[in-house]
């Protein structure tokens, strides 16, 4: 299955897996239909995990009923258990979902509390087509703002965390989490690596500009964000975190936008 994992991922763009998800996904949520692991974003139970990863194969990390990784599993249960998100009672609130992932988005679209915003450039599964470093929306548009595993993607991603503070209503909250390596004090790029094989190999992925070290955090702090550095595993037992397949050790940075802007 590792072998199989690793050959789909470096043959079919990402574009493609995300549409043929949506035929493969019925038969693999009956097929591996188990007890030993819980995905929280659809509350069902399975005998294992699928396999992920583009340079280091991670068993049991890929929901086979809503193609949720770790760190979307661990996103859902901070939401759940932490803030107002789903709440029914909540006020109406304007969501941006950067670069939506289908295990989030197909739950997310049947809140009635949200109003929903998909946007990417690229992504079939976007309403907005945009790039996030010139998004189409009035300053001040939404009060909750995911964008998750994006910015490495992104060549300027000082100019994207700018247009993501714009669009962020004072006082909203944006989830912008990021592969961080924190043996790394400086985050490192070169932008003389172009060959898909050697990013793989520096960067942990072909598609990725950078990799994401400690300062990563002070960088959102000094576009403006207030940042809440959360390691939300560590809040989980460790049944817990075997039962969902998350770890303690991911980050989830929590930025705020000041109510009173100092930039």
């Amino acid at each position: 299955m590792k072998r199989v994992a690793r050959w789909m991922l470096g043959i079919f763009p990402r574009t493609w897996l995300q549409l043929l998800a949506n035929l493969l996904l019925p038969f693999l949520d009956f097929y591996y239909r188990g007890d030993r692991f819980t995905d929280p974003i659809n509350g069902k139970s399975y005998r294992s995990f699928l396999p992920y990863g583009y340079v280091k194969i991670r068993p049991n990390a890929l929901s086979p009923g809503t193609l949720s990784l770790e760190r979307h599993r661990l996103i859902w249960l901070y939401l759940q258990r932490e803030t107002s998100f789903f709440s029914l009672d909540a006020i109406d609130a304007n969501v941006l979902h950067m670069a939506p992932e289908k295990a989030l988005m197909t739950r997310l679209r049947k809140l009635k509390h949200l109003t929903y915003t998909t946007c990417d450039l690229e992504s079939p599964l976007a309403e907005v087509k945009a790039d996030i470093c010139d998004l189409p929306f009035p300053d001040a548009s939404f009060d909750w703002i995911l964008c998750n595993h994006v910015l490495e993607h992104i060549p300027n991603d000082t100019k994207a965390m700018q247009e993501l503070y714009r669009v962020l209503k004072p006082g909203g909250k944006a989830l912008l989490q990021v592969p961080l390596n924190t043996a790394l004090e400086e985050t490192f790029e070169d932008d003389s690596i172009v060959d898909k094989a050697t990013r793989t190999k520096v960067f942990g992925q072909y598609d990725h500009v950078r990799v994401y070290g400690k300062d990563y955090f002070e960088k959102l702090r000094q576009t403006g964000f207030e940042v809440n550095e959360i390691q939300y595993g560590k809040s989980l037992t460790e049944s817990e975190r075997v039962r969902f397949a998350v770890t303690k050790d991911e980050y989830i940075p929590l930025c705020l936008r000041p109510t009173l802007d100092h930039t």
